[in-house]
């Protein structure tokens, strides 16, 4: 019996894969650029925390706009637009010389280019193509996510020392450039494309179908649903107590100790690889097991790591505590996701994860913000830290009161 051929969904998955990798390195850039760039400039911390909570601000409310073009257009087009954007503005940072360009490019531009990608882009794919596996799809993106931090995050400290932190940015916005040559020769929207059903049904629709079937109501029935504010509010603790006070200021924190900034940029790429480890066990689990629950250890866990964080300096502990958090810093991706599907349908995915997504930047925003307040006003970060803990518990208990499958997904059509 002929063995039958690589099924296209996955090779669709290795482009966006990469596409989310390199968008993890671009938006990692500021945490690792922070120290030199303070030490360059002189700028204090709050201000240089400005521009970065702007752009993961920026980032948030590009998301639900990308979730709109991608269920209507296709994902193809707008990761091409989407990198030619981060490129831009990764290649004109080398020339920041005001607090101003600083905000306008790691903000603005870098906050636009990514966001129209970030974890709209994986939930899309993985939606359209997948049927089966499809949580598990999704800890894949968020293991390509971790990936990225794992990856670039020692070699941007390595290269911002050696070559400066400018001309590393340049870097990463030729590496945007070269990443559009797989997006246009494989990427493609939808399986209908192909004469494919997504993996796991045996209905093959026709082209264009996902977008006449994308309900353009959606989003009023579901602010008036609590689990689309509960999947909000929840999905901003993520944000706040993730890439808002740890992936911001982890490296600060460290160096305020006495931890060496490559050392502590290794750290974090530890994290981001415990956390490739947390990702994909995530998503295996999300199509095993209830969400909810997930989501309740998973904050819970987070809360308990940040306890921790203030009285972590030395390279040992700070070990221990890149362990501990990393295996669940993205972790609450594939729940959330699914819990998105199941109270709003499945085609639908892209406009309402938007959305909650753009909590998930509003946190991490305010937390890298108010981070930097509190390090500025306080002296050191063991204040921010204690209270992130005490929002991720709380949103371990929230998590809970999330409902699944109400009558709004069966009025979807999923």
């Amino acid at each position: 019996m002929t063995k039958p051929p690589l099924y296209y969904g996955w090779i669709v998955v290795a482009v966006a894969a990469l596409v989310l990798l390199l968008s993890a390195a671009n938006r990692s850039a500021p945490g690792v650029f922070i120290v030199p760039l303070q030490q360059e400039t002189g700028w204090e911390m709050s201000t240089i925390s400005l521009a970065v909570a702007i752009g993961l601000l920026v980032l948030g409310f590009t998301a639900p706009v990308s979730g709109i073009l991608m269920d209507n257009l296709g994902p193809r087009t707008v990761t091409i637009v989407a990198l030619l954007l981060t490129a831009a503005a990764m290649i004109a940072s080398a020339f920041i010389q005001t607090p101003w360009q600083l905000a306008l490019l790691w903000g603005g531009f870098s906050g636009v280019g990514t966001g129209m990608v970030a974890s709209v882009l994986g939930v899309t794919v993985a939606n359209r193509w997948f049927h089966e596996r499809r949580s598990f799809v999704v800890g894949l993106f968020g293991a390509s996510t971790s990936s990225g931090q794992l990856i670039f995050a020692p070699t941007l400290m390595i290269m911002a020392s050696t070559i400066g932190w400018r001309w590393s940015s340049v870097a990463l916005g030729r590496l945007a450039l070269l990443a559009l040559i797989p997006v246009i020769i494989w990427m493609r929207n939808e399986p209908a494309e192909l004469g494919l059903a997504p993996l796991g049904s045996t209905q093959v629709a026709a082209a264009g179908s996902l977008r006449a079937g994308v309900d353009p109501a959606v989003m009023s029935r579901a602010v008036r649903s609590s689990q689309f504010w509960l999947l909000c509010i929840t999905f901003f603790v993520c944000g706040a107590t993730s890439n808002g006070i740890v992936g911001t200021h982890l490296i600060p924190h460290s160096v305020d100790h006495g931890i060496a900034q490559p050392l502590a940029a290794g750290m974090l790429a530890l994290m981001g690889g415990m956390n490739f480890v947390g990702t994909l066990a995530s998503g295996w689990l999300t199509d095993r097991y209830d969400p909810r629950k997930l989501l309740f250890f998973y904050y819970g866990f987070r809360g308990l790591s940040l306890f921790l964080l203030p009285f972590v300096t030395e390279p040992a502990g700070l070990a221990v505590f890149a362990i501990l958090f990393g295996l669940d810093y993205i972790a609450t991706v594939p729940p959330t996701t699914a819990l998105v599907a199941d109270n709003f349908g499945r085609r639908n995915v892209g406009t309402v994860y938007g959305w909650v997504f753009c909590a998930h930047q509003i946190g991490a925003a305010s937390a890298a913000y108010l981070g930097g307040i509190a390090r500025d006003s306080l002296g050191d970060y063991g204040a921010a830290f204690l209270v992130a803990g005490v929002v991720a518990l709380t949103g371990a208990l929230l998590a809970l009161r999330i409902g699944r499958t109400p009558k709004l997904a069966a009025a979807a059509g999923d």
